[in-house]
């Protein structure tokens, strides 16, 4: 007989595990008497891993899709505005060298070749700065809203930077509270199976068995269902992307009024790099490098220096070590389990791919939730490639920061070399020599990376696309020379018009935000 789904059980918490249960829950309507039940299995002898601190504004839509108030989340789990990022150093790695990657589209993006004006008439700015207010709205430390815009609305697109560890009480508890979701505070001891090979169900230390239609693995690094129980093997990454190690710290501010950066800081290292966060309370400071080519000792000499640089006079404990296995598995829905988060693959934070992918994963699997059991084998191979695709993507677009880098050593030179890159990449780095980056390049409706923020990055590293060979109405430059000039009046006037980072801080703080 072909079972219904009714009750999804997540193993792990964090994170992953109550970002997939307010989802699932709020979908499903897990609060009312027939509809989905959620539960969530979390071990009080497993502590939250707790480092990933960025987002992208896709967290806007999804929180508000479980009906957190923005305003609450702010508050309670020290969150700030994201605007984007900022890298440092990554060029050639000389003083006050940086470019951006912001979360708002240039202007005239797609309607006019925007690189091929900004080669012509201004080669000497940056090209975010040109083409995107963003970029000086974060140097001036302005947010992305006002005091009157209602919640998750914004004037300038955001994410968030957050406290991890606050940020998983904060949805367990609204998840329970609000939208019906089972908490099991209990540690697994063992997982028992269906003679077909599914999963049965879970036996617990104190509440026994615990069985289920369905299981989400929210584990984290250990992937105890997906890669431990049902043997799915990770494709490894160290040959393409090599770092596997990180240090990681809490810096307090030397002064409660301290600047707060609205974008993520990523400042190049001779083997790794080092991302530099800023919340309400406190900076998260980390140092991600490739054990293949620095020893411990050295990189922590570095992550000190930088600390020291950036935070003089400022008292720090010592950082806590990360080893991880970059590698993502092709297959996280095998049978009636799927997983999300870590469980499913990491590969390193740059550009905050984590979170955005636990959303990305819990949104289809909410929206494409299967009927019967039955109906798990038609979802889960479209599940499986939209999420091959996805990988693959990030996985190009992270490459895409380290081999347009030209700076020595031998971690940057491993970076450039042909054998490390992947074959896709290769191939649109070679079509972008004549072409600007585009809808007809990464051709899917739901791409992870819009076409701008391709080109945010290859011009920002210094790539130079080839010019137009001959006239034509996308390359003329007057017209975009006409849309810069319209970029510059509007970020006269957000820069005069929007408040400081902390200042806006401090008034959600006290007095919350319009509710739409």
């Amino acid at each position: 007989m072909d079972r219904p789904v009714r009750h999804i059980v997540i193993v792990g918490g964090g994170t992953a595990g109550w970002l997939t249960a307010g989802v699932l829950a709020a979908e499903h309507r897990a609060d009312r008497p027939g509809g989905l039940r959620v539960s969530v299995v979390e071990s009080p002898d497993v502590p939250i891993i707790g480092v990933g601190e960025g987002t992208w504004p896709t967290i806007r839509d999804t929180l508000h899709r479980i009906g957190v108030s923005e305003a609450d989340f702010i508050r309670e789990c020290d969150a700030s505005f994201k605007q984007g990022s900022r890298f440092d150093g990554w060029v050639h790695g000389g003083d006050g060298e940086r470019y951006f990657h912001p979360f708002s589209l240039p202007d005239g993006h797609g309607e006019v070749d925007l690189a091929t004006a900004w080669r012509a008439l201004a080669p000497q700015t940056p090209f975010a700065e040109w083409v995107c207010a963003q970029p000086h709205l974060c140097l001036h430390g302005r947010a992305p809203k006002q005091a009157a815009t209602p919640e998750y609305a914004a004037v300038a697109n955001y994410a968030y930077h957050l406290d991890a560890g606050k940020f998983a009480v904060f949805l367990r508890r609204h998840c329970v509270e609000k939208l019906g979701v089972q908490h099991v505070a209990d540690h697994v001891l063992d997982v028992e199976m269906h003679e077909d090979g599914d999963i049965a169900a879970l036996r617990l230390r104190v509440q026994g068995r615990l069985d289920a239609d369905l299981f989400v693995d929210c584990s984290g690094f250990q992937s105890m269902l997906l890669g431990q129980r049902l043997g799915v093997p990770a494709v490894p990454l160290r040959d393409v992307l090599f770092n596997d190690r990180a240090l990681a710290l809490q810096v307090p501010y030397a002064h409660a009024d301290a600047p707060i950066a609205s974008q993520t800081i990523s400042t190049a290292q001779r083997d790794g790099w080092i991302w530099d966060i800023g919340l309400p309370t406190r900076r998260g400071i980390g140092y991600v490098y490739s054990s293949a080519h620095v020893d411990d000792a050295t990189a922590a000499e570095a992550f000190h220096a930088y600390i020291a640089r950036t935070a003089p006079g400022v008292d720090t404990p010592q950082p806590r070590q990360l080893a991880f296995e970059p590698g993502w598995r092709e297959r996280p829905w095998t049978r009636n389990c799927v997983a999300i988060g870590l469980s499913a693959g990491f590969i390193e934070p740059l550009e905050a791919s984590a979170i955005a992918l636990v959303e990305l994963s819990a949104a289809m699997l909410a929206d494409r939730l299967p009927a019967t059991r039955a109906d798990m084998d038609r979802l889960a191979p479209r599940f499986n490639a939209a999420f091959a695709h996805r990988w693959r993507r990030v996985i190009d677009f992270l490459k895409l920061h380290y081999v347009l880098s030209r700076r020595d050593g031998d971690y940057w030179r491993a970076h450039r070399d042909a054998a490390s890159m992947p074959d896709r990449l290769a191939e649109l780095l070679a079509i972008w020599k004549h072409h600007s980056p585009s809808r007809y390049d990464l051709d899917r409706v739901d791409e992870v990376f819009p076409s701008a923020s391709w080109q945010y990055i290859l011009y920002g590293m210094g790539f130079v696309p080839a010019p137009p060979a001959g006239p034509s109405r996308f390359a003329d430059t007057e017209r975009a020379a006409a849309f810069v000039d319209g970029t510059a009046q509007r970020t006269r006037r957000m820069l005069a018009a929007l408040p400081m980072h902390r200042d806006l801080l401090d008034h959600i703080a006290r007095h919350g935000l319009p509710r739409i």
